[in-house]
């Protein structure tokens, strides 16, 4: 499994152009609101993090990213 995943920041704008990008079909918009990512299909090849307009997807360590969205859901 990588060792980096992408994380979407809060301010996505849902244009799709990571959902294109993504080699491994990763990305999803949800509600047509904002992308979400699969954790099982990311491969933290970064494709996406360059190609976001608004500038909100980073790579993390899959740990921190874990913490990240555990704490998303409380």
């Amino acid at each position: 499994m990588a060792k980096r995943i992408a994380v979407i920041g809060p301010n996505c704008v849902a244009c799709g152009r990571c959902v294109k990008e993504c080699p491994k079909g990763a990305l999803s918009i949800c509600k047509g609101l904002r992308a979400q990512v699969d954790a099982e299909k990311c491969i933290g090849c970064v494709k996406c993090e360059r190609v976001c307009p608004a500038a909100v997807i980073e790579m993390k360590e899959r740990q921190v990213a874990k913490d990240e969205a555990q704490k998303a859901v409380v």
